[in-house]
């Protein structure tokens, strides 16, 4: 019996990682709006990026564990694609509501689900997740009728760097462990900084907006990087892929408890079908280790 709750809780213990994560990042996304008066959506990129940086070296100190010269093309992949990934996202929810931009952005872990599917029942599950997807998609700017192509672009443009960010970072964290998160985060406030320098100025060094900021920082990167990079690397890639579909989930759930945004019963009734797509996916799918990918030349 100890060895079976042994093992149920190694199964689950990253998928609680995982969501602990998505819950984080979502609060994070709804925080950050209060920011885009003040700095734009470039600027509360950088600013994110810049302090959730120094927050992860200063928790895992990388340094102390030397990387070998390998790993390091591996790490500026992982690096550039998370940073690629939040710039077109913060760009794409300063014009198109979060959910949407959100189910948009979740085309490109979908699609890391889909072609990386070895079983016939790892695809039902991901096609209940396709279906509930669309009918947030369909159902998800009632208000307004339209969506905006450049946010829509942008928010597309993040999934696909969200495929690069899962692939890279696997890989990345199978080599270096937590402190690729560190690293990576690094790496992308390099790229992402001196974009929202330019195009936010002094503002961005503004003191006022410091603790929101942190706030965001610590919420939407230190605390759900980490916490991904230990779970990715746990869990097989069809798995992970399809359990980023609770995010569209979590996200219209902070939207209800930060936002005050209400949804439909068919709004409701996309978001089960994604839940019972990530659960199915979780229950059906058995225990393979992660990918075990050998440190890139």
């Amino acid at each position: 019996m100890s060895v079976a709750i042994h093992g149920l809780v190694a199964r689950l213990w990253p998928v609680a990682m995982l969501v602990v994560a998505m819950v984080s990042i979502q609060s994070g996304a709804s925080l950050v709006q209060s920011l885009f008066p003040t700095i734009g959506a470039t600027g509360a990129t950088s600013i994110r990026l810049i302090l959730a940086s120094i927050m992860l070296l200063a928790a895992f100190r990388p340094w102390r564990r030397p990387v070998a010269r390998r790993a390091w093309k591996m790490l500026i992949l992982y690096g550039v694609s998370l940073g690629c990934m939040n710039f077109l996202l913060y760009q794409a929810i300063e014009s198109v509501p979060l959910g949407i931009a959100v189910a948009l952005e979740f085309t490109g872990p979908l699609a890391v689900a889909v072609f990386s599917s070895r079983r016939r029942l790892d695809l039902l599950w991901v096609a209940l997740a396709v279906i509930g997807l669309a009918l947030l998609l369909l159902l998800g700017d009632e208000a307004s009728g339209s969506i905006d192509p450049y946010g829509a672009t942008c928010a597309l443009g993040a999934g696909v760097c969200w495929a690069l960010y899962i692939l890279f970072g696997q890989r990345a964290g199978a080599v270096n462990g937590a402190q690729s998160a560190a690293i990576g985060v690094t790496i992308a406030a390099i790229v992402i900084a001196p974009i929202g320098l330019i195009d936010a100025g002094s503002a961005l060094l503004s003191l006022d907006i410091l603790p929101i900021a942190l706030g965001v920082a610590l919420l939407s990167t230190a605390i759900p990087y980490t916490l991904e990079m230990i779970a990715m690397s746990r869990m097989p890639t069809p798995v992970f892929g399809t359990l980023m579909s609770l995010e569209p989930a979590i996200g219209a759930l902070c939207g209800v408890l930060f936002l005050s945004q209400h949804l439909g019963e068919l709004q409701w009734s996309a978001i089960a079908l994604i839940v019972v797509a990530s659960i199915g996916t979780t229950l059906a799918t058995s225990q393979r280790p992660g990918i075990e990918a050998p440190v890139p030349d």
